[in-house]
């Protein structure tokens, strides 16, 4: 057992100035992520932390381990264990100080994620088995996984906070609360667990009908001149003015102003230990009367301010692109292609849903949603051998008349296939690519006819004698997005140059 005195820092400046408006002075505490049935994550140091009288010792002991550190003069202790090794066996923690003692029961050890954004993250089983007969049957299942999660709802704040409001309880998978679950973080918990053989924890904390303002902390708005205004307007209350701008947001509710939700929902639970974030929004900026331009860089705010409240500059970051919706307007089109720009944000990955095509804004196949994250999550973070990305607009090259795009993720060759449900995507080997056009030198788009040659397709249009940009599936709701890569893997909308007038279809 390794004892091993040390002086605790703060966890954040941020929060050092908010941890004394808790509960009664001296009171042993310990942060309330922390709670009966949780799982911690393996293999990384874990940070513990609360609060008890100023400068007094505590020591928490869990899985062999012994560690202590001393409170500061606010009372705010914090220290690490030694990183975990797996373990599907609840075990105690205990934590002691002085003559006070606090016990947490059934904590497992294994993998960990944070999941956010916005109603289609927070779309729950029970509400996709009402369409999806399948989804009826899963939930049904008897209990087996080693799967929990906890559900942060809690309203938006101010300022943030330095722990939740109140004790959150950490469930695990069964009938009975499997049908209040994200759907999407469910399925990818379940692919994790059933490919690494380990507990998987969730943290869910989406909020629906929200934008991405609410959630990047408020100090990143301040790094990016694009989105300075959109803080400054917020606090000065012109939201009037705030919708007109480039990248501008209807704030429709004080969750919706810079920072709020970061405040209440992540600042009081960074830096417990995740593996990564899953993230799915994008519909709240996007929709009438809201600007998606800028939203890549809103994505980069949002990721460099969590990686830092976390501490963790490479934490994975997996989102969702949004899917088919024919009610859209432009500003879907051109959210999907903001999207598929923030994947130049290092470790990030796009799980692409063009082809999961549903009349209503909250598309109930959240199966293949959350294996399509899982796929990212399985090769970029644990390094498994699985095919995780769909084909990725790379380049494309004029020759004469025609165009020439090159994709990523195309090695293995590309396909035009049928995706019919929740059945896996197939073939259709007599059939060409759909929904590709060609920018003449105008700036007027036309169809073009596409067709796949190796792990490139070549776009040509008889109305396109010099063409100067191709594009695809640049529609709200594609019929027929029909190129995959032979993993089953839809190809991404794209458009090779959005500075063209009407780059994004109106």
């Amino acid at each position: 057992m390794n004892v091993k005195p040390s002086f605790c820092p703060a966890l954040l400046p941020v929060l050092l100035a908010l941890l004394a408006i808790s509960s009664p002075a001296n009171e042993l505490q310990i942060a309330k992520i922390f709670f009966n049935h949780a799982v911690m994550q393996q293999g990384v140091p874990v940070p513990v932390w609360g609060r008890t009288g100023p400068g007094e010792t505590v020591t928490v002991e869990f899985a062999g381990q012994k560690e202590l550190c001393k409170a500061d003069d606010t009372g705010a202790w914090h220290l690490k264990l030694a990183p975990l090794e797996a373990n599907g066996t609840g075990r105690r923690m205990t934590i002691t100080s002085g003559e006070r003692k606090l016990e947490i029961s059934d904590l497992l050890v294994g993998e960990v994620w944070y999941a956010s954004g916005q109603s289609n993250m927070q779309m729950t089983l029970g509400s996709c088995a009402k369409k999806l007969a399948l989804v009826q049957d899963v939930i049904a299942q008897p209990d087996g996984r080693l799967i929990r999660t906890v559900r942060l709802g809690n309203p938006d704040t101010e300022l943030p906070l330095a722990d939740l409001p109140e004790v959150v309880e950490w469930q695990g998978d069964s009938p009975e609360n499997r049908k209040n679950h994200s759907a999407v973080a469910f399925f990818f918990a379940r692919e994790l667990h059933d490919k690494l053989h380990v507990p998987v924890g969730i943290i869910e904390a989406s909020w629906g009908g929200k934008p991405i303002e609410g959630f990047i902390p408020k100090g990143e708005f301040e790094k990016h001149q694009e989105l300075k205004p959109i803080l400054d307007l917020s606090e000065a209350d012109e939201l009037e003015k705030l919708k007109h701008i480039e990248g501008g947001v209807v704030i429709r509710n004080t969750a919706g102003r810079p920072g709020r939700i970061f405040n209440a929902r992540v600042s009081p639970v960074a830096p417990y230990a995740v593996r990564g974030i899953l993230w799915y929004q994008g519909e709240s900026n996007a929709g009438t009367g809201e600007d998606p331009r800028n939203y890549r860089i809103k994505t980069r705010a949002l990721v460099d301010g969590w990686r830092r409240s976390w501490g963790q500059p490479g934490l994975p970051f997996y989102f969702v692109q949004l899917p088919s919706f024919k009610d859209t307007a432009v500003g879907w089109i051109q959210l999907r292609e903001e999207q598929r720009l923030s994947l130049q944000i290092p470790n990030t990955g796009m799980a692409v849903t063009i082809d999961l095509r549903d009349s209503d804004i909250h598309p109930a196949n959240k199966v293949d949603v959350g294996k399509r994250l899982a796929r990212w999550a399985l090769a970029k973070t644990y390094g498994k051998d699985v095919f995780y990305s769909g084909p990725l607009f790379a380049a494309a090259k004029i020759e004469e008349n025609q165009i020439r795009v090159h994709f990523d993720h195309a090695a293995e060759g590309l396909m035009i296939a049928e995706k019919d449900g929740l059945d896996e995507p197939r073939e259709q080997k007599d059939t060409l690519p759909a929904h590709f056009e060609l920018c003449d030198e105008l700036g007027e788009w036309h169809p073009a006819v596409a067709q796949i040659e190796g792990e490139t397709v070549v776009v040509k249009s008889e109305s396109v004698l010099r063409p100067v940009a191709v594009r695809y599936a640049c529609e709200g709701d594609p019929e027929n997005a029909n190129l995959y890569n032979r993993a089953g893997l839809p190809a991404s909308p794209f458009c090779s140059n959005l500075d063209l007038p009407g780059s994004l279809r109106n």
